[in-house]
């Protein structure tokens, strides 16, 4: 059975075989829906919570 994965950048659920996953150092697991998501979060640290297109935007808005 495929396990149900979420977007650490933006929370959107990622299609099992699609995706990236990322490994850091200490052993924690970031998944990535899309290359977008990954450069905002890694490279441009960018914070989630101030992008409108974004689920977690749209649940801090509540």
């Amino acid at each position: 059975m495929p396990k149900i994965v979420h977007c650490s950048f933006c929370g959107r659920v990622i299609e099992p075989g699609t995706g990236l996953m990322y490994v850091k150092n200490d052993g924690s697991v970031l998944w990535f829906c899309s290359r977008k998501c990954f450069k905002s979060y890694l490279v441009l640290r960018r914070d989630p919570r101030k992008y409108k297109w974004t689920l977690k935007a749209r649940q801090a808005s509540r």
